[in-house]
């Protein structure tokens, strides 16, 4: 699979098939990302409120939707969707109007621009930068800038208590996040999540999860501190039973309502599809014949197929992180404000540390070798030189070419 960046492909159709100018060809790529991911941000939503009552319904030994839509109630998301729409919007007369009603687009807007640096599979990605997980993860951070205004604006004490929790919540597990996710980025060497999936091509063992046993644990802490940046069971604190209220979107009905939701359901697809390209291999299968059929194939039809494939795999090991979210958000208890700054602050920051120190340990003393003790992709790697194509015409083109070994990469 030749890594392709959409954003090119797009631009360089819409200039040589329609004779557009590159500027306009750009700003119809642009407008086409914005709206296949706009597209794609509504998916995990319409999926997710389905699989979670599905779930819960037989965690709770029922059988949940089982008629909107056929006989496993396909369209429920839908006629929830539906619902909502036709519900009168409202807000309290002592609420902040303007910044009440902007609150739920600034959730809407972090999570969904988060999707912009995520490689869907080889190439598949609308933003390709050196510093994607950064940004990736620092526009992410933003929803709890929505979540305190949603709180404060709401005109109500209890509201204002759910979105203070939130807030400390989502803040003080930043650290932990932050650390677990540098772990691959010292094994890759890069920050961008491209680059990073590349990483992991080969058989399963060659993912970052089976890399030391520093990694391993790494991602279990990751996958719990998502946990609580997407305020999901046993960590969301919005609703609290003493209070019998729902948090800081208390005050909130009809379609604004369903926005925090959207962007929740959104950003667990994205936090487990993030987990995915920095432990779990990203887009690849795990089984070298397959992914090296697609990827050395110079067939145009072939390459396509294999990015398909590999989108496919992406959405599936997402899909079943999403899953296990689910799952503990039906079987744990809700844990109490000091009980999960306790978590965070006692537990998972020092462990978070402890990894990092552990997993760049293991680097230095046993470079290239993985927990199986044979040599990973990352020791392995053939060395890339680029070349730059500037002829008149074309814009800047950069091949990587790649070289046996290092050894003949430094000749």
């Amino acid at each position: 699979m030749m890594p392709v960046l959409a954003t090119e492909t797009i631009s360089d159709f819409l200039s040589d098939e329609w004779g557009w100018s590159h500027i306009v060809a750009l700003a119809g790529a642009a407008i086409a990302h914005v709206a296949l991911i706009g597209a794609f941000f509504g998916l995990p939503a319409f999926a997710g409120i389905w699989a979670e009552r599905k779930v819960s319904g037989r965690i709770q030994d029922r059988l949940g939707p089982t008629r909107t839509g056929g006989r496993f109630g396909w369209l429920q998301s839908l006629a929830d969707g539906v619902k909502l729409l036709q519900k009168e919007d409202l807000w309290p007369n002592a609420a902040d109007a303007m910044l009440f009603r902007v609150a739920p687009y600034i959730v809407v807007i972090a999570s969904v621009a988060a999707f912009m640096f995520l490689p869907f599979s080889d190439g598949w990605v609308a933003v390709s930068l050196d510093v994607g997980l950064f940004l990736a993860l620092a526009i992410l951070s933003l929803e709890v800038l929505g979540i305190i205004l949603a709180g404060y604006s709401s005109g109500s004490k209890w509201s204002l208590f759910g979105g203070m929790r939130e807030a400390a919540q989502m803040v003080s597990y930043e650290v932990p996040l932050g650390l677990t996710a540098v772990i691959p980025v010292v094994l890759a060497g890069s920050m961008n999540l491209d680059e990073i999936g590349r990483m992991q091509e080969g058989w399963f063992w060659n993912w970052f999860i089976f890399h030391d046993p520093f990694t391993m644990i790494a991602f279990f802490v990751f996958f719990t501190v998502t946990l609580a940046s997407n305020k999901r069971a046993p960590f969301d604190l919005a609703e609290a039973e003493s209070e019998l209220v729902g948090g800081f979107h208390t005050e909130y009905s009809g379609f604004r309502w369903s926005l925090f939701f959207l962007a929740e359901y959104a950003s667990m697809y994205f936090v487990s599809a993030l987990g995915v390209i920095l432990f779990l291999g990203g887009w690849w299968t795990g089984i070298a014949p397959i992914d090296n059929f697609f990827r050395t194939n110079d067939t145009w039809v072939v390459n396509y197929l294999g990015n398909v494939l590999g989108f496919a795999v992406l959405l599936i090991k997402a899909s079943k992180l999403v899953f296990l979210q689910i799952w503990i958000r039906w079987t744990l208890p809700r844990l109490r404000i000091d009980q999960v700054m306790t978590t965070c602050l006692k537990y998972l920051v020092p462990i978070s540390c402890f990894l990092f120190l552990g997993a760049v340990t293991w680097s230095m003393l046993l470079p290239g070798r993985s927990a199986f003790g044979t040599k990973s992709s990352l020791g392995a790697r053939a060395v890339e030189t680029a070349t730059v194509d500037r002829s008149p015409g074309h814009g800047l083109e950069i091949v990587a070419t790649p070289i046996g070994t290092a050894e003949e990469g430094a000749r």
